[in-house]
């Protein structure tokens, strides 16, 4: 999940010659929830969607998405005003270049599987986080079980839930995907293996930058309709398959020339990832590598919001996962045993670390 604040000139500490500081930056962050459900109830309504096929007015799109008059032009101005939508001098709304791009539930870029997932579980689940800083304990639907891989069973276990799981994966790591496509020196390999595939973003993407790859995604047997559905949708069932297996029960990951853990070594407590890490050591053949990707938090843990809020998620989302710095995850590969690491930033909150075996 992507969450991030603007810096304001107000959130920096303030001193004795700052005698004009206002409570602005404070009440933005504390109001922060109301802008999130705007948008989460537009992408529920498939307002991007709709307008993506003709600009409408209000009352228009009063009629369409089946809504009461009331509050609807301060919903769809809320929305002009956060530059999601755009308002012409007849009052017609159309999406905005952004909104465009990325909510428009029929473009490859579509991310509202994301927002879905947010709007649906993660919501109100932050709104015991007291409750959890408190405990220690998750907030979601295992907030009363131990086993941390409870939470993969509860969403994989409900066909609904499993498709809202897969495609916010999707939404989160989609324009990774690309980013790293693009950043990676891909050409030097031939072969990858996205371990926790889901849907299979990452494997489409790189597959489709790169045909020379050999494809592949590592997940769960149920997760396999969901990602041939996918890769099926994108035109690259030719070269991207579906490995089944588990992490946790199989004694060794499958074997390639890069290894990719994207939003995976974060849902877990330290001992896991070193497992992981290991595992995905003994897989590589010597020169291969190992990408880890996830929000980073900075090393000076003073700057990436978005990566500490991620690893507040985990608080609420598993009994011992937490995010992490890059220098934190290279040192953990030293120690694993790779012989060179490097972090690169991607795109938005998004960071990599390579390893090289």
């Amino acid at each position: 999940m992507t969450l991030a604040i603007e810096p304001t000139s107000e959130s920096k500490p303030s001193t004795n010659s700052a005698p004009d500081v206002k409570p602005d930056a404070i009440l933005q962050i504390a109001f922060g929830f109301a802008g999130a459900k705007v948008l989460f109830s537009a992408v529920e309504l498939e307002l991007f969607t709709h307008l993506a096929q003709r600009p409408m007015n209000a009352e228009s799109i009063v009629t369409r998405l089946g809504l009461n008059i009331r509050g609807v032009r301060d919903f769809l101005d809320a929305l002009v005003a956060m530059n999601l939508l755009n308002r012409d001098e007849r009052g017609d709304y159309s999406n905005s270049p952004v909104a465009d791009a990325f909510l428009d539930a029929r473009k490859p870029g579509y991310v509202g599987g994301m927002l879905s997932m947010c709007d649906a579980r993660l919501y109100k689940f932050w709104d015991t986080l007291t409750d959890a800083l408190r405990t220690g304990r998750p907030q979601n639907e295992i907030k009363q079980n131990k086993d941390p891989k409870e939470l993969f069973d509860a969403l994989y276990n409900d066909p609904a839930k499993l498709r809202q799981f897969c495609a916010a994966m999707t939404g989160l790591s989609l324009h990774t995907g690309r980013a790293i496509a693009k950043k990676f020196p891909c050409a030097e390999y031939k072969s990858f293996v996205d371990i926790g595939t889901a849907q299979g973003a990452l494997p489409v993407e790189i597959a489709k930058a790169h045909p020379h790859l050999a494809a592949y995604g590592f997940d769960l047997p149920v997760v396999r309709p969901v990602f041939e559905e996918y890769v099926a949708k994108n035109h690259v069932a030719d070269r991207t398959r579906f490995i089944d297996g588990d992490f946790f029960k199989d004694a060794a990951l499958p074997k390639a020339d890069v290894l990719v853990m994207g939003h995976i070594l974060h849902d877990w407590d330290m001992p896991t990832k070193r497992m992981l890490l290991a595992k995905a050591y003994d897989a590589l053949p010597r020169g291969g590598a190992l990408i880890v990707y996830e929000s980073l938090i900075d090393d000076a843990r003073r700057t990436n919001v978005a990566g500490l809020l991620m690893s507040l998620n985990m608080l609420i989302e598993t009994p011992g996962g937490f995010d992490y710095t890059g220098a934190d995850c290279q040192q953990w590969m030293r120690d694993t045993g790779f012989r060179d690491t490097w972090v690169e930033q991607l795109t938005g909150a998004d960071s990599m670390v390579v390893a090289i075996k």
